[in-house]
């Protein structure tokens, strides 16, 4: 009978062993890190600035209590 521990145990050896007999997806996930990293750290930083900074607590609370209760336009 497999339980959901032991099922969860199978999986994680699957991929344990598969990652362990990789030759060129080793070099493959490296880029895949590497390119999320550029993506969500680097491009966040110079193109998606906060629209809160700058603003006291109680603005804070407004803007977001504002954009939460917009209506949505038909």
């Amino acid at each position: 009978m497999n339980t959901p521990i032991t099922t969860l145990k199978r999986i994680f050896r699957f991929y344990v062993d598969g990652f362990r007999g990789m030759t060129w997806g080793r070099t493959m996930w490296t880029i895949i890190i590497i390119k999320l990293i550029v993506m969500f750290g680097v491009l966040k930083v110079f193109f998606f600035k906060s629209a809160l900074a700058g603003q006291t607590t109680e603005q804070k609370q407004e803007t977001v209590s504002r954009n939460l209760t917009r209506p949505i336009a038909p």
